[in-house]
């Protein structure tokens, strides 16, 4: 007698494999260029790849310990406190978890109670909502407008209520390539500062932020900082997506909360990789200190390359993508024409309505541009003939 298999009602009913996976899918598919999903098509520095090769040899294949390898979170400490002004306790504050994407699900699962509301910016990256709503938490969003996809204060205090547990920004933004400023933090705490309520910082592209004051972290603002989670990659920063190593930063009673959730999560990530990237920040922190022109130039060379398109570019402050408007080419929405510019034309982008949770009326697409020079210019070549 055959039994009927239990199929588990789903806890995420609404989602299905993510417009990332789908576009780079159809790349590959199509053979088209793929500027859709942001990883670089590069590798990372020769060093970071050497001592990694090194730690491996040398034995260090065993589990590391939950919060991260003692080498690797003092030089974060050190690092936070050159750039930002404060240094974390390595031993308190500073957790390594598997990419950031875990820091970020770590700290709403910590953090966000059954009812609590939290608030977000949309565009907004995808991973946070699922985290908030697992955690039974009530997501309220306050929609961006381009071109600046700037905050509007007046709106979010509107927001604001007992229930308000904790606020989740992203600067510089992936998928605007706006950043944040430190008026707005300013204004961020003169919103919350009574009431009791916790920020996640989601500062992945912190290293690739072409605004003239530099990066603005939560970390830099010294009552924020007392409530705040602070999240990087080292994926982003050396162009080793794959290897899935990010921290998080938080005051160490915050912290205490995100381990108990990362323990039972991952527990320890990848100690070779760990070690190998303590050396890098030690031997070569020129490596992050430089990104930003590093990427500064790709960015401009790609402008430069689309100029004659029909096109129009966005302003971009910081991440390694581009917005573009193509309602001068086409009447199709953005996912329609995502996917119509990757079978006809061959170049894989991203439509932006999916990072938004209400209808997104704007035809903008993102490009990543984290590519080699060649791939952009194959792809510019591509589209100027639209």
């Amino acid at each position: 007698m055959s039994q009927t298999p239990l199929i588990p009602e789903s806890k995420l009913p609404s989602l299905g494999t993510t417009i990332f996976s789908q576009m780079s899918a159809l790349a590959q598919q199509y053979q088209a260029i793929n500027l859709s999903q942001g990883f670089p098509d590069f590798d990372g520095p020769r060093y970071l790849q050497e001592r990694l090769a090194h730690h491996v040899s040398q034995g260090a294949n065993q589990y590391a310990p939950m919060t991260g390898v003692q080498p690797l979170r003092e030089a974060i400490a050190d690092k936070t406190a050159e750039l930002y002004g404060h240094k974390p306790d390595a031993n308190g504050d500073i957790t390594v978890t598997a990419g950031a994407t875990e820091a970020l699900y770590a700290a709403i699962t910590a953090l966000v109670r059954s009812g609590d509301e939290v608030i977000c910016f949309d565009p907004s990256y995808d991973s946070y909502a699922p985290a908030v709503t697992l955690a039974g938490g009530v997501m309220k969003r306050i929609a961006l407008q381009p071109p600046g996809f700037k905050v509007d204060w007046q709106q979010f205090a509107s927001l604001l209520s007992e229930r308000t547990r904790l606020v989740i920004l992203n600067t510089p933004h992936n998928p605007s390539a706006s950043v944040w400023l430190k008026n707005d933090f300013a204004a961020l705490w003169e919103a919350i500062a009574e009431q009791e309520i916790y920020v996640l910082s989601d500062e992945v592209y912190e290293h690739i932020c072409f605004a003239a004051e530099g990066h603005a972290s939560v970390l830099a603002h010294p009552q924020l900082r007392q409530r705040a989670v602070a999240v990087s990659s080292f994926g982003k920063t050396f162009h080793m997506t794959g290897w899935k190593v990010g921290y998080c930063i938080a005051p160490a009673a915050i912290s205490a909360e995100i381990r108990k959730v990362h323990q039972y999560l991952t527990f320890a990530v990848n100690t070779p990789a760990q070690l190998a990237i303590a050396d890098m920040l030690r031997a070569e922190p020129e490596h992050y200190r430089e990104l930003p022109e590093f990427y500064r130039a790709r960015r401009d060379r790609f402008i430069q390359a689309l100029a004659n398109s029909r096109l129009e570019i966005l302003p971009c402050e910081g991440t390694y993508f581009l917005l573009a408007d193509y309602s001068a080419i086409s009447d199709l929405d953005d996912v329609s024409f995502c996917q119509w510019l990757t079978k006809e034309v061959g170049v894989a982008a991203i439509p932006l309505s999916v990072f938004c949770a209400d209808a997104f009326p704007h035809k903008l697409i993102r490009l990543c541009f984290a590519k080699q020079e060649a791939t952009l210019d194959a792809a510019a070549e591509r589209l100027c003939q639209l």
